[in-house]
């Protein structure tokens, strides 16, 4: 390949690179402004100063919008970098034990619903409903989640192992409900704690989710036995 060729295909990539991202802003400012249900192609086309075509081809319909959206909103870029191989992902595995982990992730969670708290409390204020778009949305970003606690209880026993008692499962539901997004909202939004009290928390929850998890359940005899 000669090199005026590899340069106008960066050329294009980069072009189109700053398309997709000019449709995102717009589109995230869109949303924020006017809510889901206002916002259409047609509209975000004409925002971004682009051709509803272009939008398909940059991103894809309304749904794929919204989780591009999203999706930058959570990471802070558009960089094709999954959270598990980000620094702020990584950093967790510097912490020096169990506790000090679980601390980290929690502040963590705390970062990413402080950037997507207010995205989300626009798509999620009125529920789904019967739009299919907005219930693919909410039904990828909650097994998002899962698979993300997923991930956090794999990389805490790799650097620090896991107790032989641990109930895994139990562990991980109780981190998909605490971390919800919605917990966020009632605390910060709607009873008007600070930040950083909900940061602090949801640090002591998940301390206090691992140590129970990690308690066998006590066996009783029958009493007509």
């Amino acid at each position: 390949m000669s090199t005026d060729r590899a340069y106008d295909m960066s050329s294009r990539a980069e072009a189109a690179q700053a398309t997709r991202r000019r449709i995102i802003d717009a589109a995230g400012d869109m949303l924020l402004r006017d809510g889901y249900h206002a916002m259409s192609v047609s509209s975000l086309a004409a925002a971004a100063g682009v051709s509803a075509q272009t939008v398909y081809n940059a991103i894809g319909g309304k749904a794929a919008v919204v989780k591009a959206v999203y999706d930058v909103t959570l990471v802070g870029d558009d960089e094709p970098i999954a959270m598990p191989d980000r620094p702020e992902f990584k950093a967790m595995s510097s912490a020096p034990d169990r506790d000090a982990f679980l601390r980290a992730y929690a502040s963590l969670c705390a970062t990413i619903y402080e950037r997507t708290g207010p995205l989300l409390g626009v798509l999620l204020a009125q529920g789904a409903g019967n739009d299919a778009g907005l219930q693919d949305f909410v039904a990828t970003i909650e097994q998002e989640r899962r698979t993300g606690n997923t991930n956090v209880l794999a990389a805490m026993e790799r650097v620090h192992g896991l107790p032989p008692d641990l109930d895994r499962a139990r562990f991980i539901d109780v981190v998909w409900a605490v971390t919800a997004p919605e917990v966020y909202d009632r605390f910060v939004r709607r009873c008007g704690w600070t930040h950083e009290m909900y940061a602090a928390w949801l640090a002591e929850a998940l301390v206090a989710t691992f140590r129970s998890a990690s308690v066998a359940p006590s066996v009783t005899s029958d009493p007509e036995e």
